[in-house]
């Protein structure tokens, strides 16, 4: 299947010479979807549809680095190439910098130039994507890392704070790790990791944040939740764990508990430092009084 690629023009006359190029593509096909406006190409764009992106300049009076730094800015990772009618220099530098992969005057675009440059930011693209990867998931469970967790906590606080919001956080630990270590050895500790992190991604909803705190500590960022929100993605969190057991390659499955401790802003916390302060808190608190449970704030019991 032909990989789609978008264009935002508002020429329709440049549309249809950049289709008339793609017919003569040598080495493989793309379909072409055209946006002739900065609204549509932005939603379009965001829709995250396409391998790549050939964006103008000039789109009806808009500016066409002012659509690259909102696409980037809103978490669009789709290669963009920059289009233009000038040959300045400045506008090079201007549209790299606001996040285009390459850069192409109009007149000067030809099939195979335009080929190359749609394989070059593809490329690219995928060399980044990998890069990124690497800068911001745990390697062994797939989740956010703890830089990322961070980054994104600290996203999350602004936005909430902004528009009056909640926001919850939950700690998770899984109980007597050390022992899967000690007497099934290393390997599987990290089967035992890898499938808790699957579990935990499926007790809580899409658009709740997973990351691998470290060690066998992971964390839930749970966007928009007040108190009751919180202790029953936590008391989800401990029954996806809970009851099934997990498959570590060699010996029976292990029986796992995990425990969870959560907090909520602004009522437990003043600042996200603050916030993941008391969530460990409660987290601790649960392993105190037993382990395989849920605390909250001050230490009560779920």
């Amino acid at each position: 299947m032909a990989r789609k690629i978008l264009m935002i023009d508002d020429d329709r006359l440049q549309h249809r010479l950049i289709q008339a190029h793609f017919r003569h593509f040598r080495v493989e096909p793309y379909e072409l979807d055209w946006a002739g406006t900065y609204e549509e190409g932005l939603e379009r764009l965001m829709s995250g549809g396409y391998a790549a992106c050939l964006l103008d300049f000039q789109l009806g009076g808009r500016d066409g680095l002012q659509l690259i730094r909102e696409a980037v800015g809103r978490g669009c990772r789709t290669p963009i190439i920059f289009l233009t009618a000038e040959s300045s220099q400045t506008v090079d530098i201007e549209a790299m910098n606001a996040g285009a992969l390459d850069y192409l005057v109009k007149g000067e675009i030809a099939p195979a130039s335009l080929e190359r440059s749609i394989r070059y930011a593809l490329k690219l693209g995928e060399t980044l994507d990998a890069l990124h990867r690497l800068a911001t998931r745990d390697e062994l469970t797939g989740l956010v890392n703890r830089r990322e967790f961070d980054r994104l906590l600290d996203a999350e606080w602004t936005r909430a704070r902004s528009f009056g919001h909640r926001l919850a956080l939950a700690m998770v630990d899984i109980d007597h790790f050390k022992l899967v270590n000690d007497r099934r050895g290393h390997p599987a500790g990290d089967a035992v990791l890898r499938e808790v992190a699957r579990r935990l991604r499926g007790a809580v909803r899409p658009v709740d944040i997973v990351a691998r705190f470290g060690g066998e500590e992971f964390a839930l960022v749970l966007i928009e939740a007040g108190p009751d929100g919180a202790r029953r993605a936590a008391l989800a969190a401990c029954e996806a764990v809970r009851g099934h057991a997990v498959e570590s390659g060699e010996g029976p499955p292990l029986e796992l508990t995990v425990s969870a401790g959560w907090a909520v802003a602004p009522e437990n916390a003043a600042s996200a430092s603050e916030l993941v302060a008391a969530a460990d808190r409660a987290l601790y608190a649960a392993k105190g009084q037993g382990r395989n449970r849920v605390a909250g704030p001050g230490g009560a019991q779920a």
